[in-house]
């Protein structure tokens, strides 16, 4: 047993030992489990966390991402920025995501670039099988997730009004893509970029982010929206066609109150 004396200085002589190792393990699953330990100390060991983002297994730098995140620094951002252009979408969608959380501008625009269309969120090319092996495998509810721990907007409590029910059944099912989960994360984004980006997003053709964008708009608490939500009252969808109809009547219901930041006159 170490002298008490001497327990700090050991402890961390152990700690950077067993931590290495851990990071150059052959196991990828030891590569992940050592990035989300060092999750704990990620401002003491902001080097090698940066470092593991080049690791070659996809999970070892998804969490690699959500580590850096405990980092609020410039180190980290930068990190995290250059993440934004790895080759696997779904971890430049994890450091969009990250980014976002940390109020980081770079974030924002990736989620609008994504909601767009003009970059994937997800390895499409990818056959399941492939991706299994790979371990690519992202559901969508670790969003959620990260939303509420990170206490931006998406409070999981029902009189807060948010129709919590709506967005985890939209971010549980494997069908709904990534475009839709962004368009769910702008949805407290006030700026008039942003509300034109979700409007878009109500004529696009996939049904999830129709459904997402509905849900996004619903929450901006201006009833002016109605407008735009009408004629997706008729949708093809069904889950569109009754989500737009219950945003319809919240925001007929805030017509006397209407928030008219970033919204258009109709």
């Amino acid at each position: 047993m170490w002298p008490f004396s001497e327990l700090p200085q050991n402890v961390a002589t152990l700690r950077v030992g067993c931590g290495r190792q851990a990071l150059e393990a052959k196991n990828p699953d030891t590569r992940k489990q050592a990035v989300v330990a060092l999750s704990l100390v990620a401002a003491q060991f902001l080097s090698p966390l940066k470092a593991m983002l080049q690791d070659k297994d996809v999970e070892v730098r998804l969490a690699t991402v959500v580590s850096l995140t405990e980092v609020r620094s410039q180190q980290s951002i930068a990190a995290l920025r250059a993440a934004l252009d790895d080759e696997v979408p779904e971890v430049s969608f994890a450091a969009a995501k990250a980014l976002w959380g940390l109020h980081d501008t770079a974030g924002k625009q990736a989620l609008l670039a994504i909601l767009a269309g003009d970059s994937r969120s997800s390895s499409k090319f990818f056959s399941k099988q492939k991706r299994d092996a790979l371990r690519m495998i992202h559901s969508p509810r670790v969003m959620l997730l990260f939303a509420v721990h990170k206490g931006i907007g998406f409070v999981p409590v029902p009189y807060m009004g948010l129709g919590v029910a709506s967005m985890q059944t939209l971010l549980t099912d494997t069908g709904v893509s990534g475009r839709a989960a962004a368009a769910l994360m702008l949805a407290t984004e006030k700026d008039q970029a942003t509300l034109e980006a979700l409007r878009d997003a109500l004529s696009d053709t996939d049904w999830s982010v129709r459904a997402a964008a509905v849900h996004a708009l619903a929450l901006r608490r201006d009833p002016r929206l109605r407008t735009d939500l009408a004629p997706l009252l008729d949708d093809q969808n069904e889950a569109v066609r009754l989500r737009a109809a219950a945003a319809y009547l919240r925001l007929a219901g805030q017509a006397r109150t209407p928030d008219k930041a970033g919204a258009r006159h109709e």
